[in-house]
C-alpha cells in the first residue's frame, strides 16, 4: 500500500489519516498500542520528508513476506521514499528545542530502522514487530514517558 505525499506540511495529517484507515487491512485494531506507535512513526518520517527535502515523497506500509508459508509475518514495515539525495542526519536536540527529535524517536520506538539510496533519492524505513513489547528505552530517553509526544504528534490532524 502506498500514498504519494506532496511537499506540504498539511500532508502529514493526511498521511496519518491514510495510515489509520489501513490498520484493519494490516490486522491491527485501532486501539492497540501498536497502532498508535505506527501512526506516530508515520508522522515523524513524513514530517522529516516534508520539512527537510521539499520534494514529493511516497509513504509505503507493508507486511513483508514471511520466511515460510507456515509462519505468518509478524513484522510491519513503514517506508518513506523521496527524491532528495540528502542523507538523514540524527540530531541531538537541546531540552528547549522545538525540533530535532524525530529520528531519535524513531530509534526508540521502532524495532529496526535505516535508510538506503534509491534511484535519485533515498528511502527511510522502520519496522515494528507485532509481538514485541514497547521498548523501555523510549520511556527513559524522553523523561519517563511519551505523553508529551503524543500531543505533539497528533495536534496537526
Amino acid at each position: 500500500m502506498q500514498l504519494e505525499i506532496r511537499p506540504d506540511p498539511a500532508e502529514v495529517g493526511r498521511a496519518r489519516r491514510w495510515a489509520r484507515s489501513r490498520l484493519p487491512g494490516l490486522g491491527i485494531e485501532a486501539d492497540e498500542p501498536l497502532a498508535e506507535t505506527l501512526i506516530l512513526l508515520v508522522s515523524e518520517l513524513v514530517t522529516n520528508a516534508v520539512v527537510h527535502t521539499a520534494c514529493p515523497a511516497v509513504l509505503r506500509l507493508s507486511v513483508p513476506v514471511p520466511q515460510t508459508e507456515a509462519t505468518p509475518s509478524t513484522t510491519l514495515r513503514l517506508e518513506v521514499a523521496d527524491t532528495s539525495s540528502r542523507a538523514p542526519v540524527p540530531r541531538c536536540a537541546a531540552g528547549d528545542a522545538t525540533g530535532g527529535r524525530g529520528l531519535a524517536l524513531v530509534d526508540c520506538l521502532a524495532d529496526r530502522w535505516g535508510w538506503s539510496r534509491e534511484d535519485a533519492g533515498k528511502s527511510i524505513w522502520c519496522e515494528l514487530d507485532r509481538c514485541s513489547p514497547p521498548r523501555e528505552s523510549a520511556a527513559v530517553a524522553y523523561g519517563g514517558g511519551l505523553s508529551a509526544y503524543e500531543d505533539l504528534a497528533f495536534e496537526a490532524v
